[in-house]
């Protein structure tokens, strides 16, 4: 597997192909709806749907393919997985006992 050099290009000369990064997107996605819906004042339903979308980056890292994982991917597949599971699983704790304002 070739990976893109600095300037954007694999050693071959093909160019780098964004599209690949469709998990990362997916990812980003959920985690920019649970920043919208901490945004409306709905802070522990967007803090867990926030945890939710880490919990779906570690599940996704676990089933893909590293070259299918793209970004996700930064170390070994079970450091990977086991922390972002831990982060994600913690926000979502976190944002079920925090007690409500009053």
């Amino acid at each position: 597997m070739t990976r893109p050099t600095r300037h954007g290009m694999t050693p071959q000369g093909a160019p780098p192909r964004p599209w690949l990064e469709w998990p990362l997107v997916l990812v980003l996605l959920a985690a920019g709806t649970g920043v919208a819906i901490m945004s409306t004042g709905h802070w522990r339903r967007g803090s867990f749907a926030f945890g939710a979308a880490v919990v779906g980056a570690a599940v996704l890292r676990a089933v893909l393919p590293p070259r299918l994982a793209g970004l996700l991917a930064v170390r070994q597949r079970w450091f990977d997985v086991l922390v972002t599971l831990a982060a994600g699983v913690a926000i979502m704790v976190l944002a079920l006992i925090v007690p409500p304002d009053r």
